[in-house]
């Protein structure tokens, strides 16, 4: 061995058996044995009871009813049965108003066009066979003293005609305040009625099933 600026040259080395480790003094010493991974054993945590946990927040919203559910479902069947009556012009459904596609001005019944006064007098005299000029009941026949649908039954009331809470076929349905009225198609087994109107959507035919007790009152037609 030769001494080269205080580091060893070391020429050879002697062969160790395997395993065998070289330590200071040319002694041997036996090597660690190394555990075999595949037999340990996994290991079990234990979480102390007084360990603090975050509070999780919560999204702040509520679960929807049944009730709201169907609400939202009645909702969306009226809004897409209204869609069929405008994208179809309803003709098909029942619609024989003559001015369907009228603008804002007074019709042939001195009523303005495509609003429900105007059809359920257009209806009235439907009715009676009076299907174009000189037509039977106009304005001036019908109510002379005003001509929004909240004026109807005073107007019934000043000719002596009928007025009842039992609806016939070819009445007026009057919903008072309301300013509405629509004309008495059919009168169900049940009790409720079917009726057509105008401008309960605006300016468009539709038809609705209703207890008679939702109409505040039936105009029968008149001279009935």
């Amino acid at each position: 061995m030769a001494i080269i600026g205080g580091l060893f040259a070391v020429a050879g080395l002697p062969a160790h058996g395997q395993g065998e480790l070289l330590v200071a003094g040319g002694a041997t010493a036996q090597p660690v044995a190394v555990a075999d991974s595949s037999t340990v054993s996994a290991q079990s945590v234990t979480v102390s009871a007084d360990l603090a946990l975050p509070e999780l927040e919560r999204d702040q919203f509520e679960a929807t009813s049944p009730e709201d559910l169907e609400v939202i479902r009645q909702q969306s069947a009226i809004a897409s049965e209204n869609a069929v009556y405008a994208a179809s012009g309803a003709r098909e459904l029942g619609d024989d108003y003559p001015w369907a596609t009228g603008g804002y001005s007074l019709s042939p019944l001195n009523y303005y066009l495509r609003q429900c006064t105007d059809f359920v007098a257009w209806r009235l005299n439907r009715d009676v066979g009076s299907v174009s000029a000189p037509f039977r009941w106009a304005w001036a026949d019908l109510t002379p003293n005003g001509g929004n649908a909240s004026q109807w039954k005073a107007a019934w009331d000043a000719h002596g005609w009928t007025v009842s809470a039992t609806p016939v076929v070819g009445s007026v349905a009057w919903f008072g305040w309301e300013n509405h009225i629509a004309y008495v198609k059919t009168v169900n087994a049940d009790g409720s009625v079917l009726v057509e109107e105008y401008n309960y959507v605006n300016r468009v035919y539709g038809q609705r099933i209703l207890a008679a007790a939702d109409v505040d009152a039936f105009l029968y037609p008149p001279g009935q």
